[in-house]
């Protein structure tokens, strides 16, 4: 029995020492491919965990000159989608260039280093994460049929009623400005705040159901 037990404990360890490994490659291989977007990292995600108090007004007004403009000049959709394809291209050809010079590659520091690896080793977390739901998600679809389905049935109605709801752009514009405030408010404890204001509030609420039984 104690042989069985130190046996799937060395395999659990093993496991673990796996995954970290396999972790740490697919960083440093992040990092590789990163290199050179690294400055521009690092100033997005200054500005994502708000450092400076201006950061969240300058994030939202960005946002909403840029969804003004796209609802100024109402482009289709071939155009739009045609032209954030080319300014990622002319981003993927110029910031390599232009970063050195703009941030200067001289002050690269070993902070400077270690937060890089910190935000690339957060990507790859994120990366599993999504990864690790299909696969919960195509194994539910295997084991309960009927549960799968019904959930995503209803999810896409959901969605879909959503969408009929509200135009298009607002939806997208509240997306994307909700997207880009969450480093800072869960940096700055705003989400955890209204989370256990909202579980208080919950607790009451099955409390006084309890007592309305009783």
């Amino acid at each position: 029995m104690v042989e069985g037990d130190n046996k799937s404990a060395n395999m659990l360890v093993c496991t673990k020492m796996t995954l970290l490994q396999s972790k740490a490659q697919e960083t440093a291989q992040l990092e590789e491919q990163l290199q050179a977007w690294g400055e521009v990292i690092l100033a997005g995600d200054r500005v994502l965990h708000w450092e400076k108090p201006w950061f969240p007004g300058a994030l939202v007004g960005a946002t909403t000159a840029l969804f003004l403009l796209i609802y100024y000049l109402d482009p289709s959709v071939l155009t739009g989608v045609s032209s954030a394809v080319m300014m990622l291209c002319l981003a993927d050809y110029l910031v390599p260039k232009l970063a050195p010079k703009v941030f200067g590659s001289n002050k690269w520091t070993t902070e400077q280093q270690q937060r890089f690896h910190e935000i690339c080793g957060n990507m790859v977390k994120t990366q599993r994460r999504v990864l690790g739901w299909s696969r919960r998600l195509c194994t539910l679809k295997e084991e309960k049929p009927k549960m799968y389905f019904t959930s995503v049935i209803s999810g896409l109605l959901a969605v879909a009623w959503i969408g009929q709801q509200v135009h298009n752009l607002l939806l997208t514009y509240l997306i994307v400005s909700l997207m880009l405030l969450l480093p800072g408010l869960n940096q700055h404890g705003v989400l955890s705040k209204y989370a256990a204001m909202a579980k208080r509030e919950i607790n009451k609420l099955i409390k006084n159901k309890e007592k309305k039984n009783e």
